[in-house]
């Protein structure tokens, strides 16, 4: 099947579960994924998230710092080679996360997966005090996630993890409209995604993409600079 006819398959079948929890009264989101596995790749370019090592966010709110980093490893989760992205985040200059993230994209129409991460939690002393939502594609019964579409859609619901009782986490594409001002810049024609889990049901966060640039707002944090990093 060509790219394109592959493209219009994925859209069809999240818009057709869209239509099924329209009438059901409730919101469904897509579990299951047309994944080949040798169509992916540990790099390249999603127009709203960068798979190149060496790109790098930065984002703040007050003394909360959040720093995203593709890196120039990749690890091979569930039969996939997948690059390595990491996420520092600090409160008050000190250490309390960091996560070594998994992702690989599609070769034919730039579907970001999610394949896991490993997470390390700090205490105030620097020491890890634990590794709360580590997961990955491949174990226990956990499956690849959706990170971000080759083709966004209003209304589209997916799962981005699928680790069950672990990490659920899962994106409503809410607008691709917005206009934010961060201290990176003023963007507009924004992705906002909606992320919300079975596990937390009470909770929600947003979050902002800019095409080019990538996330430019986690929930209060916002894109300070971006670029290439050596």
């Amino acid at each position: 099947m060509k790219a394109l006819g592959r493209l219009a398959v994925v859209a069809a079948v999240v818009v057709a579960g869209i239509a099924l929890g329209a009438a059901a009264g409730e919101k469904i989101w897509t579990d299951r994924f047309f994944m080949n596995k040798s169509d992916l790749s540990p790099t390249g370019t999603n127009p709203y998230f960068i798979l190149q090592p060496g790109y790098q966010l930065h984002l703040t709110s007050g003394d909360e710092e959040l720093t995203v980093t593709v890196l120039n490893e990749t690890e091979t989760i569930d039969g996939v080679q997948t690059r390595v992205v990491e996420e520092r985040e600090t409160e008050g200059g000190t250490l309390s996360e960091v996560s070594r993230n998994y992702f690989a994209i599609s070769k034919s129409n730039n579907t970001v997966f999610y394949f896991g991460e490993d997470v390390d939690n700090y205490d105030e002393t620097g020491k890890v005090k634990g590794h709360g939502g580590g997961w990955r594609a491949g174990v226990s019964g956990a499956r690849a996630g959706v990170m971000m579409p080759g083709i966004p859609l209003i209304g589209a619901r997916y799962y981005q993890e699928l680790a069950a009782g672990v990490a659920m986490d899962r994106a409503e594409i809410v607008s691709l409209t917005e206009a934010l001002s961060t201290p990176a810049g003023t963007f507009k024609n924004v992705l906002k995604i909606e992320e919300t889990t079975p596990l937390e049901p009470d909770e929600k966060e947003y979050k902002l993409y800019a095409a080019g640039v990538g996330l430019l707002q986690d929930s209060s944090l916002k894109l300070h600079r971006y670029g290439y990093v050596k």
